[in-house]
């Protein structure tokens, strides 16, 4: 244990110091969770490395300080058009993130596939959710086969929305 000897000058100080210096001190490196460990983790459930037709299109950001996670990951496709991995920490008030791949392992075909909603295109926007179902129109913001996702814009006319295109002039959001 440390002592200081009390003065008038500078006791807040010292007492500052000892306390911190009484505090076990906590490796940040323990708190953060690894983003090569997610790197590792989402190759494997791909079955391929970083950059490869089916896997990450690249590793996760470096910037990223995600609370470590005590549960392993849970990983799994986002969509049918497996465009991106979604890798959550299931610990109570957990963390999600996107990983987009390069292409999906049933996308890889010698041929592309034609768009069924073209740029520009008027469509029905379909919000979906357990026992319900509302529509609106909106306008095709991109182009897209069925599967993909793509941008809308609303009758609300505010921020783009992501939607998967179901089939010509019809794109869905789910709701879980």
């Amino acid at each position: 244990m440390i002592m200081l000897a009390p003065t008038r000058r500078g006791t807040a100080a010292r007492f500052a110091l000892a306390l911190l210096l009484a505090v076990p001190a906590v490796a940040s490196a323990a708190e953060v969770q690894d983003p090569a460990a997610i790197d590792r983790e989402v190759a494997a459930f791909t079955g391929v490395p970083i950059g490869a037709p089916g896997g990450a299109a690249r590793p996760v950001d470096r910037r990223l300080r995600l609370a470590a996670c005590n549960a392993p990951l849970a990983l799994s496709w986002r969509g049918d058009a497996h465009a991106s991995v979604l890798v959550e920490c299931p610990d109570a008030g957990g963390w999600h993130i996107f990983v987009a791949a390069v292409t999906g392992p049933r996308a890889v075909a010698s041929t592309p596939v034609a768009p069924v909603v073209e740029r520009g295109q008027a469509v029905t926007v379909a919000v979906t959710g357990e026992g319900f179902s509302v529509s609106q129109t909106g306008e095709a913001l991109e182009s897209g086969a069925i599967g993909a996702w793509i941008k809308v814009r609303t009758q609300a006319k505010g921020d783009p929305i992501q939607a998967k295109v179901v089939r010509p002039g019809i794109v869905e959001v789910a709701v879980e």
